[in-house]
């Protein structure tokens, strides 16, 4: 019999997460994304001759619905077809949202024997794929998503990869990329689950606010799990300086995360679909990405 003083505990803990997170308008209608965007968003098309597409040969792929606080909200999840219980890498968007880019990408996870997945984490704000510029898809949806919304989501995921039994989330990882990016620094620092994470080119310092009360360099002696961060050193939108700074401050606490700068570099180098796409750094990326999963316990 579970006693009602547990379950009473059980019930404050949760209302103590909720209450952390900033109010924000829920409709009648729920979600504004009941299900993901097919192909390449408005805003990045068209996309390069240089795009990468993996295939689905030996995996099961497919859009999926995560159960959260709220109610569910969409996602999309890549892994070998045969086995259980795989190591689990969370996949966070762009500011695209969880468009082709990102569908690829875990199922280049999945070809390495991971379960990938990648939650909708704007589906209450709005449908960015069908933005047709940066601006728009930042003041009107990217700017309303709350970093407390977002990593609530992430943890609902794991509890989904969990109770599906094709995750094992003893063997968790995390990577993402521009907005990804920062929540991969963020996450490392919100839950003890995790074993690794890999940052591409995400933000490190900026303006504090209710949605986004701190930032990566905020949390550097909080982080539970090394993340490796990699970054463009011709980034407009991420100075050096704020990158150096984190570099120190990481070593400052003999923290085991380690940044890589790629000299003349832009932002997005990984993106095969845009101009930004650098081939031989992103490979580079990719490849230090499985050697810090492997090396931290996420195979």
């Amino acid at each position: 019999m579970i006693r009602a003083t547990t379950v009473d505990k059980h019930l404050q803990d949760l209302q103590r997460v909720l209450d952390s997170i900033p109010k924000m308008e829920v409709t009648r209608r729920g979600l504004v994304m009941s299900a993901l965007a097919t192909g390449f968003a408005l805003a990045v098309q068209p996309v390069s001759a240089e795009t990468v597409t993996t295939d689905a040969d030996a995996l099961t792929v497919g859009d999926i619905i995560v159960p959260t606080r709220d109610g569910p909200i969409p996602g999309y999840r890549a892994m070998p077809s045969q086995g259980r219980r795989f190591p689990m890498v969370l996949v966070v968007q762009e500011i695209f949202g969880v468009h082709e880019h990102i569908k690829d990408v875990c199922r280049r996870l999945a070809k390495l024997g991971y379960l990938a997945v990648a939650p909708e984490l704007y589906a209450r704000q709005g449908d960015v794929s069908k933005l047709a510029n940066n601006n728009d898809i930042l003041t009107k949806v990217v700017s309303k998503v709350a970093d407390a919304q977002v990593l609530a989501d992430l943890d609902a995921t794991v509890a989904w990869a969990d109770d599906s039994g094709r995750g094992n989330i003893e063997k968790l990882g995390i990577t993402g990329f521009c907005w990804g990016g920062r929540i991969v620094w963020l996450y490392a620092a919100h839950t003890s689950q995790l074993k690794a994470g890999v940052a591409w080119y995400g933000r490190l310092a900026g303006n504090h606010s209710e949605m986004q009360p701190q930032h990566p360099i905020d949390l550097v002696g909080s982080l539970n799990a090394p993340v490796l961060g990699l970054y463009g050193g011709n980034d407009p939108g991420i100075p050096l300086e704020t990158v150096e700074a984190m570099r120190q401050a990481l070593k400052a606490a003999g923290n085991a995360s380690q940044i890589v700068v790629y000299p003349d570099t832009p932002h997005g180098f990984h993106a095969d679909y845009r101009p930004s796409y650098r081939k031989d750094q992103a490979q580079d990326g990719w490849n230090r990405l499985q050697a810090w999963f492997k090396q931290h316990g996420v195979a």
